[in-house]
């Protein structure tokens, strides 16, 4: 089916998740503006990226002869996409950039990846290597670099994980050694790189972690290279070939169009980013900023299987209708089909969100707002954790309303859940970002951070009333539960019980906050009142129970023998 941009709903979301409160830091980001940017990026996605996502899943991106080529079509709508201006959003104008607030362009990727995830895979590596480069880079590279990364001329990749060390990065044994001339040179192989060769573009900048001669063991001995796919030439040009190569491209169980690839890095010249040694701090910059946005894939892809399921489902028709007696009645007609189909709406909007949320908090961090950029932090995990997990909720259970004609390929609900399942994968899984919630960012300024969230969520419950009464009262006791269930991991941090207990917390949280949003979004318009209805009695009234599994502890684990 043809993908419908949400632009109402993402307006919407902006305005609930405080888009407002960046009016002094982006006055250039008004409303005429807002409303501009939404719709163009709304009509390149359905006009241009969303007709090649089903042709790219069957096509796949191809490696022969050493050459990765994109699936067809991608590689000269990513041109256009550049050509638009679409990669320079929220990047500083100094670099090329439009200097507008990242909670716009979050929404406006959102667009970008429901028309096509593996289209919206390789802007977002250019994003966040472009802010690793920004925070990081020498001014020297940031010249050189920055301003065709901005414009989209070149892409960025993230070259972390090899063979032998996939989470634990401890573990990685690419080498740099001292060329002899103010350089280095990268030796050793890394996978699963995401859009790490093909010809979208001149040249690709390449972000390496990497180990020093003698640096020490563990994560403290890595450093950051940057390896550009092409050398540069006294003007600056892409010119020769570096000593790195596509050693092949992965196949996978989705994403087909996004090449997934295997770098064998050679002897190729790399330059330093940032101080030796401190290479994996450097780099999770480039990271939290695809951890917001891989949370963003996953509203994305339930935005997109709703949509796909919700037109299945007035289309396809059987069984008698509960409210008018028509037989057969579109399934829309069947209380049990709407129930699902509006709770995937429901979940979607408060996954959207939070992710709003964490970008404007990132916008207002950005400007010197400590509090915000502590509510940043704090939100992160829970942005890419708990929004990707409804990714992949959303995108079964719109494969459901499908019934059997979803498990075929010929409607195409497979590959939405094909493509989503990565999303709790990569880019740190949610196992890891629920073991960061309760291990760093519960914490956070003596846990300061946490207890305003708290706070900041039961004044809206209690501030609830034309008839979200009942959604305050669930929200306000979701948010009774969220506190307690953290102070007792923070009373326990590091300890095995509080480990055991962390992907609970993190799906609380998330449905906790989730459902303030949606009752934000439901205070401004009355439209969203029935959701939040919904969501209150179908999520949040789940949450307190939900505590004893976060308390549970580990004993169980420990006295598991397999």
């Amino acid at each position: 089916m043809t993908y419908q941009p949400p632009i109402r709903d993402l307006a919407l979301a902006l305005k609930a998740a405080g888009f407002e409160r960046l009016a002094d830091a982006y006055p250039e980001a008004d409303a005429a503006t807002v409303e501009a940017v939404l719709d163009g990026a709304g009509a390149f996605a359905a006009e241009v990226v969303a007709p090649l996502n089903r042709p790219g899943d069957q096509a796949g991106a191809t490696y022969a002869n050493g050459v990765v080529t994109a699936a067809p079509g991608y590689a000269e709508a990513l041109r256009q996409f550049a050509q638009g201006g679409w990669n320079s959003l929220s990047a500083e104008p100094e670099h090329g950039g439009q200097g507008l607030p990242k909670a716009l362009e979050i929404a406006v990727f959102e667009m970008f990846n429901a028309a096509s995830l593996a289209f919206g895979l390789c802007p977002i590596l250019t994003q966040g290597a472009i802010e690793a480069i920004a925070a990081h880079g020498t001014d020297r590279q940031k010249a050189l670099y920055l301003p065709r990364m901005v414009s989209g001329e070149w892409t960025g990749t993230m070259n972390l994980t090899e063979p032998q060390a996939g989470s634990d990065l401890a573990a990685l044994t690419t080498r740099a050694e001292p060329d002899g001339e103010g350089g280095w040179r990268l030796t050793g192989q890394k996978i699963f790189i995401t859009w790490g060769d093909h010809d979208a573009a001149d040249n690709i900048v390449h972000l390496v972690l990497a180990r020093t001669p003698n640096a020490p063991a563990g994560v403290k001995g890595i450093s950051l290279f940057l390896a550009p796919k092409r050398l540069l030439d006294a003007d600056g040009e892409p010119a020769a070939a570096n000593d790195l190569r596509p050693a092949g491209i992965e196949h996978k169980l989705g994403i087909h169009a996004s090449p997934t690839c295997v770098m064998a890095f050679e002897g190729a010249k790399a330059e330093l980013v940032g101080v030796e040694g401190q290479g994996l701090a450097h780099m999770f910059t480039m990271m939290n900023a695809a951890r917001l946005q891989v949370g963003t894939q996953g509203v994305a892809i339930a935005e997109r299987a709703y949509q796909q399921a919700l037109a299945f489902s007035h289309e396809r028709r059987q069984s008698r209708s509960a409210w008018t007696g028509e037989s057969p009645a579109p399934l829309w007609d069947l209380p049990d089909v709407r129930r699902t189909l509006m709770l995937i709406k429901a979940k979607t909007a408060a996954a959207r969100g939070v992710c709003l949320a964490t970008a404007v908090a990132a916008d207002l961090g950005r400007h010197g707002d400590a509090a915000a950029k502590l509510r940043e932090e704090l939100l992160t995990p829970i942005a890419k954790g708990w929004s990707t997990d409804v990714g992949v909720w959303a995108a079964s259970e719109a494969l459901q309303v499908h019934g059997g004609m979803g498990f075929v390929e010929e409607t195409g609900a497979a590959q939405h859940y094909r493509d989503c399942r990565i999303l709790p994968i990569y880019e740190g899984t949610n196992g890891i970002q629920a073991i960061d919630l309760i291990g760093r960012k519960l914490t956070l300024a003596d846990g300061e951070a946490f207890a305003g969230l708290i706070a900041e969520m039961r004044q809206t419950a209690t501030a609830l009333e034309g008839g979200l009464e009942a959604v305050g009262a669930a929200l306000n006791t979701a948010v009774a539960a969220m506190e307690t269930a953290g102070g007792w991991l923070a009373e326990r941090r590091g300890t095995p019980d509080a480990l055991a207990g962390a992907t609970a917390f993190l799906r609380l949280c998330g449905e906790t906050v989730g459902g303030w949003m949606l009752a934000r979004q439901a205070q401004l318009e009355a439209r969203m009142a029935p959701l939040a209805a919904l969501y209150a009695g179908q999520v949040l009234s789940g949450v307190p129970g939900q505590v004893a599994a976060v308390m549970q502890g580990a004993a169980p684990l420990e006295a598991f023998e397999g």
